[in-house]
């Protein structure tokens, strides 16, 4: 069914989320798993770098340990997964991430945000910059529970 899954991936529990929904349907599959770590440009992080010299690459040095530690967790679970740190609007990034890597299943995680949140965020609406389907992973899934399902793939 699915061959080619781009997972969007952070720190927080959606990313997590994503990376575990992702991780277990990619088994399933038996499809390829493309990582994606997206730094939004984030005008609160320009303004700090204004101040005090070398936050936006503390910044992005986070992002990138966060992505290290994905890759080594899918590696672990048997997939070769390829990945990739970019900056910018996240829905632009992914779908042109998604389009490169010719991907037939994008997985995100959803975080609810206030309507002031996501008019101040801006940015487009995933679902409009994608050419292939998308799953929003939303079920948070326990280690133990993780392990046991992807065992049983195993």
């Amino acid at each position: 069914m699915y061959r080619r899954i781009v997972l969007a991936f952070d720190s927080t529990v959606a990313g997590r989320s994503t990376l575990r929904e992702g991780a277990l349907l990619a088994k399933r599959c038996g499809a390829e798993v493309f990582l994606l770590s997206v730094v939004a440009d984030s005008s609160g992080v320009t303004l700090v770098e204004g101040f005090q010299a070398g936050v936006t690459e503390m910044h992005l040095d986070a992002h990138r340990l966060i992505l290290k530690e994905g890759l080594e967790k899918l590696e672990q679970l048997g997939f070769q997964p390829v990945g990739r740190l970019v900056r910018g609007d996240p829905a632009q990034q992914i779908g042109d991430f998604a389009r490169e890597m010719k991907a037939d299943l994008v997985v995100v995680g959803h975080r609810r945000r206030s309507f002031l949140e996501r008019w101040w965020t801006g940015g487009g609406y995933i679902v409009d910059n994608l050419d292939c389907s998308l799953l929003v992973a939303r079920t948070e899934i326990s280690d133990a529970a993780f392990e046991a399902a992807f065992a049983q793939l195993a």
